[in-house]
């Protein structure tokens, strides 16, 4: 029996000290050497020795799995701190959008009666690149370049002409936007940006235009379905115009503000209505050895115009039926132009637009007198860019694919001013055909 008793003990001791040599729980170790100690299988010396040497193992294993665990997490902090400042150097990027488009167009313009010179039936091509950046939450900015055949604000189609010769690219947005997170949709924005107004026809203002100078953008959603917006900002046009001085008193400057809301009417119906007013100072102080050589005017007197005073009040509004067979708009916008003692001094649009078995339609009817707006800025394309023209727009769009599409835009027009000469003609000379197609192939990204 004392033979088997030892053979036994053996037979534990072994067991505790293969147990004690593979990773194990202090719980579980523990709970052996109580057994053994229970069953008079080790003495109390020997309990305690073992419970020491166990005690010993693990603290050289915590201490083992520490050192790993330390030296794991310093490695991961010295990769996370690599790619924080990997991160940190390319993060302009990760914010940064790329947009553009490039256009081809077929053009043919016509003009009865007039200089031959005026006609034409050209191929154009259009290119814009943007790039987009949120500096920070509260900050952004915008750069775009664009082609043109000279420094025109209206246009920046380029004909395709001068023995395959490169075309100019030119600065057309460079802004920078400050949008405070403490004032939620208030924006204001520094530079040559996009039109911070809102517009429901082209005109008064080209769709190419982009103005310089300080604006303010804000929109208040009052309830559900019913939404404020207005604009304000000060622009300049031509700095020192007067050349008395660098004053902004000297400057030909546009001040201009805006308000209108956003209304749901229905489920089904929303209307966009509102006004603006557009005040140019100083254009009848205009000093022509002091204005720009890049300019062919001095004022705002050009395209029709005879005037110099403008005080533009606009009305506009547009109307969205989304529950009908197919999306209907229709849109329009009425303008005065208060600061001028001509009889000519008014201007209208009303136009629809839908889209139906996947043609984009947009048709529009206009009269624009001849000093009811700034002939340098109204639509390049309608009557040959001038005021005292009336008459249609007719365009037709369709999407081969997706950012790929094809169109078509013509103008039926009656015009006093299509071509310079007229403007000191006989009225009877006036209200001829100026009729422009276009055929449009553009791609964007």
């Amino acid at each position: 029996m004392r033979l088997a008793s030892t053979k036994t003990a053996a037979a534990l001791c072994g067991g505790l000290l293969l147990a004690m040599s593979v990773p194990a729980s202090a719980a579980v170790d523990a709970k052996l050497l109580d057994m053994l100690k229970a069953n008079g299988s080790i003495s109390p010396a020997q309990y305690a020795e073992l419970q020491s040497e166990l005690a010993k193992d693990q603290l050289a294993q915590q201490q083992a799995q520490k050192a790993t665990a330390d030296q794991i997490a310093a490695a991961s902090a010295a990769k996370s701190s690599e790619l924080s400042a990997f991160e940190q150097k390319v993060a302009w990027a990760a914010k940064t959008q790329f947009k553009g488009d490039v256009r081809v167009r077929q053009e043919t313009v016509k003009i009865d009666d007039q200089n031959n010179s005026q006609d034409r039936n050209r191929q154009r091509i259009r290119v814009r690149l943007g790039a987009y950046t949120d500096i920070n939450p509260q900050v952004s900015t915008g750069i775009r370049i664009a082609t043109g055949g000279d420094n025109k604000a209206n246009s920046t189609n380029v004909d395709q002409n001068d023995y395959f010769t490169k075309k100019d690219l030119w600065l057309d947005q460079g802004y920078i936007d400050y949008h405070p997170t403490a004032i939620q949709n208030l924006h204001i924005i520094g530079g040559k940006m996009a039109q911070p107004w809102v517009s429901e026809g082209d005109v008064i203002w080209d769709n190419d235009i982009n103005p310089e100078g300080l604006a303010a953008t804000y929109s208040l959603p009052v309830t559900k379905g019913f939404e404020l917006f207005g604009s304000a900002g000060t622009y300049t046009l031509k700095d020192n115009i007067s050349g008395e001085g660098t004053q902004f008193k000297n400057d030909l400057r546009l001040n201009a503000a805006q308000l209108g809301t956003r209304i749901a009417v229905t489920d089904n119906a929303k209307m966009t209505v509102g006004g603006s007013v557009y005040q140019y100072e100083n254009a009848n102080d205009c000093n022509p050895a002091a204005a720009s050589t890049s300019t062919t005017f001095c004022g705002l007197n050009i395209n029709g115009n005879d005037t110099n005073d403008f005080r533009l009040y606009e009305g506009f509004g547009q109307l969205d039926f989304t529950g009908l067979a197919v999306p209907v708009s229709l849109y329009g916008q009425y303008v005065v132009n208060s600061a001028t003692d001509s009889d000519e001094d008014t201007a209208w649009l009303a136009g629809v637009k839908t889209k139906v078995f996947g043609f984009g339609l947009d048709y529009n009817y206009r009269d624009t007198q001849r000093n009811a707006v700034v002939g340098a800025f109204t639509d390049s394309d309608f009557a040959n860019g001038t005021t005292g023209s009336r008459g249609h727009k007719l365009g037709v769009s369709y999407d081969i694919d997706k950012n790929f599409s094809v169109g078509a835009t013509y103008f039926l027009t009656k015009a006093d001013f299509a071509n310079a000469a007229a403007q000191a003609a006989p009225r009877n000379q006036r209200d001829k055909d100026a009729n422009t197609l276009q055929l449009d192939v553009m791609a964007k990204f």
